[in-house]
């Protein structure tokens, strides 16, 4: 086990997420450090589920190499519960996701979920949205006219050059846009021709946050 603080943290959240897993359940599972260590933690403890839902190749991959089943959201239903880490998250639970570029398959299977559960260390928790960069997906024709488009809504688009999305598109990572309102933000980006999602989980943000910290792990709402 590691002795990074934060990776300790990643571990003891991906292990406390165990307990919304229900056995014989379909469970969708997102992408990033931290629930890589929620798979390795799912596979350590035994339980026995009926298939996971996948956010990315990589997670796919990840899955596989533990023995867990994979299944198509098109033939799962609705998901009893998504686990699935962030790059930020404010006092709503609302979040930035799309770090690692997985943004609009994760907020599909958390669009499919009854119970969206984010895992998150003490480093992603701010007052205010928007120190993390947004990250949008666009069809590639359009990244030059959603840039522009961003820039009139106050953001710096930087493309992020080198990297393709499971889905084929392209990442514009937004810096310095004001987030006061996301939800109103959330709207205003996707509603851009050429954008297929933004990395704003305002709409449906997360149900619950579970946040690993020195002291151990927070849950948000409190209960």
């Amino acid at each position: 086990m590691s002795t990074n603080p934060q990776q300790l943290q990643k571990q003891q959240v991906a292990e406390a997420a165990l307990a919304w897993v229900k056995p014989d359940s379909v469970v969708g599972i997102g992408t990033g450090s931290t629930v890589s260590c929620f798979i390795e933690a799912l596979a350590a403890s035994g339980t026995r589920i009926e298939a996971a839902v996948s956010s990315s190749e990589t997670t796919s991959e990840h899955l596989r190499s533990h023995g867990i089943h994979l299944r198509e959201l098109n033939h799962a239903g609705t998901l009893d519960v998504y686990i699935d880490g962030a790059d930020e998250f404010d006092p709503h639970q609302r979040l930035i996701k799309g770090g690692g570029g997985a943004l609009t398959r994760e907020k599909i299977i958390a669009a499919a979920s009854r119970k969206f559960v984010c895992i998150v260390d003490e480093s992603k928790k701010v007052s205010v949205l928007g120190r993390f960069p947004l990250p949008v997906e666009v069809i590639p024709m359009a990244r030059s006219y959603v840039a522009r488009q961003l820039v009139a809504l106050g953001g710096q688009p930087e493309w992020r050059e080198d990297f393709t999305t499971d889905n084929g598109n392209v990442i514009l990572d937004v810096h310095n846009l004001d987030l006061i309102d996301p939800v109103k933000m959330e709207q205003q980006i996707n509603n851009l021709a050429g954008v297929v999602s933004c990395g704003l989980f305002a709409l449906r943000p997360a149900d619950v946050v579970l946040m690993a910290s020195g002291s151990g792990v927070q849950q948000f709402p409190q209960m």
